[in-house]
């Protein structure tokens, strides 16, 4: 028997990533919050910290002050976007409206890409993870059964995800407390350490620790720094499947910024503070080495399975972010409209088996290349690169808004911060980063393949969708603005 219903009201004229027509609305504000707060903390943070460390010094926290501030203007002017309008259900129909059709169309895909190659990194790093215990395990093993797993869980129900996702943050979260309290009772005792290290503020406030590789290593931790804040943006993909999206939204979008700031400038100060820049090696994740280096075996090993949890947690949001991608992309005319069905449990089912299985075929990775902190530099590259031109275009979407209608810009209640003179400095830091990518042999392999992801976008655009998308779309005009009480 067929178990699968084809979507029969979905939007044409503009690309979602969810429609609350046919998906379930089950994510609660828990959810919510807990989505764009979990997905920013992965594997980016728990296995990148340590080359990030390693390249910057001491500068690596002035490095997450920066990123996170400016994606706290770009999550605010999402925010104010989105709630603009209820029609909006993500941030591509937002862009879609004022930039264009063939912006929602390239951030669709573009979107779906980023977190089929995150995916692959948090399946990727599993492996890594696990053969902490077990050397001889070829990695491929557990990343392929989990990647089984979470397709099987999330074809059950979309809140089995939110569930989901809420206790394996919840878990990071405790793990990360843990370091911060251990690196400052470690840092106020004064512990001496097998190697002869002893934790100090000193090693913070060490002027040779600043920039030990010059400005060339302080630019170098962009790339990974800003790739660790990867999912941030998530919250603006479930629009659609929140409970109270006016109400819901903008206590996640103020709270998340903040929170994973507070939790990556201290944990990472604590972990240099215990350690020293010096001692942290930039192969392995410097979490698990905060413990070792202090001599407390049994921490380390369960920091790992933390970390462990931390990857599947990640995964967990890439198989869902992809796969709801995927679908709103195949309601709008710009997939094939078999990614457009849902199961009777109301998930995308067919999305969820293809992005599944293209985060499968990367895996294959492992046999080609094991170097895991090689490959991770390299695919994280791409992601950051994919998503800087989505962030951009969040901003130049909120910058001809302003300008085509400053009367729901006037009538909002959630208004972005410095508008206009905030997206025009963090459009200038994006440019900025993807510069300061150039700079280093192994991100500059990976830039320098982007134009062909976006030469491809281009092509199939104008030769498939564009006079389709020209003819259907149509501006959110109308009722919709919402006064936030």
């Amino acid at each position: 028997m067929n178990n699968t219903k084809k979507i029969s009201n979905a939007q044409p004229h503009l690309p979602s990533a969810t429609s609350s027509s046919n998906l379930d609305r089950g994510l609660s504000s828990r959810h919510i919050q807990f989505l764009g707060f979990g997905g920013a903390i992965g594997s980016g943070l728990f296995m990148g910290a340590g080359k990030t460390i390693s390249m910057s010094g001491t500068s690596i926290i002035l490095t997450y002050l920066l990123i996170g501030i400016v994606l706290f203007f770009v999550m605010r002017a999402m925010g104010e976007l989105l709630l603009s309008n209820l029609n909006y259900k993500t941030f591509a129909d937002f862009c879609s409206d004022y930039i264009g059709p063939w912006a929602g169309f390239f951030i669709g895909w573009s979107y779906w890409l980023t977190y089929i190659v995150a995916g692959v990194i948090d399946f990727l790093v599993i492996g890594a993870y696990l053969q902490y215990w077990y050397p001889h395990l070829p990695a491929w093993i557990p990343a392929l059964a989990l990647l089984f797993s979470l397709l099987a869980l999330n074809l059950i129900t979309v809140k089995v995800f939110g569930e989901m996702e809420f206790w394996f943050t919840l878990v990071k979260v405790v793990a990360i407390i843990f370091i911060i309290v251990g690196g400052i009772t470690l840092i106020a005792t004064h512990h001496v350490m097998p190697n002869g290290v002893t934790a100090s503020l000193g090693h913070l406030l060490d002027p040779d620790a600043f920039l030990p590789n010059g400005l060339v290593g302080f630019y170098a931790g962009f790339q990974i720094a800003l790739f660790s804040f990867a999912g941030i943006e998530m919250i603006g993909t479930t629009a659609g499947e929140a409970e109270n999206p006016e109400k819901t939204l903008p206590k996640a979008i103020n709270s998340v910024p903040l929170r994973v700031m507070v939790f990556y400038v201290l944990s990472i100060a604590c972990i240099i503070g215990v350690c020293s820049w010096k001692e942290i090696s930039p192969d392995n994740s410097p979490f698990v080495q905060l413990f070792i280096v202090s001599g407390l075996p049994i921490a380390a090993a369960l920091m790992n399975l933390v970390l462990t949890s931390s990857a599947i947690s990640a995964s967990n949001s890439a198989v869902f972010c992809t796969s709801r991608t995927l679908f709103g992309l195949a309601g709008q005319k710009q997939a094939p409209g078999r990614f457009g069905v849902t199961t009777k449990s109301r998930v995308p089912g067919v999305s969820l088996w293809f992005s599944c299985g293209c985060i499968g075929a990367g895996i294959s990775l492992l046999i080609v290349i094991p170097q895991v902190m090689k490959v991770f530099t390299l695919v994280s590259t791409v992601a950051a690169v994919l998503l800087i031109f989505i962030w951009s275009l969040m901003l130049v979407a909120y910058l001809i808004y302003r300008k085509r209608r400053p009367d729901l810009h006037a009538a909002s209640r959630y208004k972005m911060p410095f508008g206009i003179v905030a997206s025009v400095c963090c459009l200038v830091f994006f440019g900025f980063t993807v510069w300061v990518m150039t700079l280093q042999p192994d991100t500059l392999l990976a830039l320098s393949v982007m134009p062909l992801w976006f030469l491809w976008l281009t092509a199939v655009y104008a030769l498939s969708y564009k006079k389709t998308l020209k003819a259907k779309v149509q501006r959110y005009r109308g009722p919709g603005t919402v006064e936030l009480t």
